[in-house]
């Protein structure tokens, strides 16, 4: 091997460590890009609720700068976001089809434990004008006491297991194993577990609110 070639491939080998980094920054900040257009929030909202300025969080978003982790807690708590979610790697991957296929094992979950509930998220956050997500809600659980709403969009679903309750707009729903509602977002909800039984709902909601 030619002193060229020795050069090129010593080279080669202290750019790799370098690139690979630039890559997972990479990776980070199109996770972090993706979530903020779901939430509807501007850089300048997330620079503000983080701490952090506009030009970080900009290069973040765009992979020019590996953020602290420091940095990462505090944008992911501006999105209301686990930050596990950004270095979630499951077994069995296929490069490429994470933006249309969410694989069992890859779906994200958020954890409402003083309420009662569970949501798991079964869509990708490439395609953000709606959302797939099963909820679990146990015995008491419940959406909360006071209802609430969506500025826009629609919300439908079917339950999967179990009972239950529904209010929108004032009127109350049971629903039982099978059954299915929709309903425009912007009309005051909330939603229960009734019974003794855990419930499982398959809950759709446009456009993506997580």
């Amino acid at each position: 091997m030619t002193a060229q070639h020795q050069a090129s491939g010593a080279a080669s080998a202290e750019r790799s460590p370098a690139a690979t980094e630039d890559g997972a920054a990479a990776g980070i900040g199109l996770k972090l890009r993706l979530r903020r257009k779901v939430r509807g929030l501007s850089l300048r909202e997330i620079a503000e609720r983080s701490g952090l300025s506009i030009g970080l969080v900009s290069q973040i978003e765009r992979g020019l700068t590996t953020p602290s982790l420091r940095s990462l807690k505090q944008i992911c708590a501006a999105l209301d976001m686990p930050m596990r979610w950004l270095f979630d790697t499951p077994d069995g991957a296929v490069a490429g089809e994470n933006d249309v296929v969410v694989r069992a094992n890859q779906r994200r979950h958020l954890d409402f434990g003083s309420k009662g509930m569970s949501k798991e998220l079964m869509s990708p956050d490439s395609v953000p004008g709606i959302q797939m997500m099963r909820i679990v809600l146990q015995p008491g659980g419940s959406s909360g006491e006071s209802p609430y709403n969506n500025p826009s969009g629609a919300k439908c679903g079917t339950v999967l297991a179990g009972e239950f309750g529904l209010e929108v707009d004032g009127q109350r729903h049971h629903l039982v194993t099978n059954d299915s509602f929709a309903f425009h977002a912007t009309a005051q909800h909330r939603f229960w577990c009734i019974g003794d039984q855990p419930c499982e709902v398959l809950w759709i909601v446009s456009p993506a609110v997580y």
